[in-house]
């Protein structure tokens, strides 16, 4: 059996860093889900799939091709890694994330992943769904005004102009469709650990998730 570590949390709350850094750490391939659903999102963005239309967006996402390369995400050759983090990504893809048969494609390769090699994987139900037998869960989380202040700068970092009120109230919006969600909410598995980083910086947050790591 694989070795695998779950990462779950809400937006913002440092789930991809600290996965990669962890993963880095362990020698874990990172599998960031969280951009395989921005991915979708923005290939229906650039072919006017509307979130209604089912049976377009199972064949929109059975023509991807998507791999990691580090923390980088490509899709059919093409790195997309940065412009999946633009405002209108962020903005939609929560409402993809809704759609039944776009998240059991997702997670049936997402576990695929899972049985080829060791993993680390960050999302909304890592914990729950696709990696429900990991031995190590981890919950992130921090308060929302904390997690669009770190959104905010890390756009403003990119030369993107940005409103951090705008993000705040996005962060908020995803929070409720998120947990609300009929299939697969955003919930923190029974057995999983939280952590609040809100006070905390990178290396501690990866210092205190690889103390209870032991392989």
């Amino acid at each position: 059996m694989n070795f695998s570590i779950a990462i779950d949390g809400p937006a913002g709350a440092g789930k991809s860093t600290i996965a990669r850094l962890v993963g880095e750490k362990f020698n874990l391939m990172y599998i960031n889900t969280g951009s395989m659903y921005r991915a979708v999102t923005l290939f229906a963005l650039r072919n006017n799939i509307g979130i209604h239309e089912i049976d377009k967006l199972i064949k929109l996402i059975n023509s991807l091709n998507m791999h990691f390369e580090g923390e980088r995400l490509i899709v059919n050759g093409e790195d997309i890694s940065d412009e999946i983090r633009m405002p209108v990504i962020s903005e939609n893809v929560s409402m993809f994330s809704l759609i039944k048969e776009v998240r059991e494609i997702l997670v049936d390769l997402q576990k695929e992943m899972a049985e080829h090699y060791n993993v680390i994987m960050d999302g909304r139900d890592i914990g729950t769904v696709v990696l429900c037998d990991s031995p190590y869960k981890f919950y992130l989380t921090a308060s929302a005004e904390k997690r669009a202040e770190r959104r905010y700068n890390e756009l403003i970092a990119k030369g993107i102009s940005v409103n951090y009120n705008d993000i705040l109230s996005d962060i908020i919006r995803r929070d409720n469709i998120d947990s609300t969600r009929e299939v697969s909410p955003l919930i923190k598995a029974e057995d999983a650990i939280e952590i609040d980083t809100s006070n905390m910086n990178i290396e501690q947050v990866v210092d205190k998730i690889s103390s209870y790591i032991k392989l």
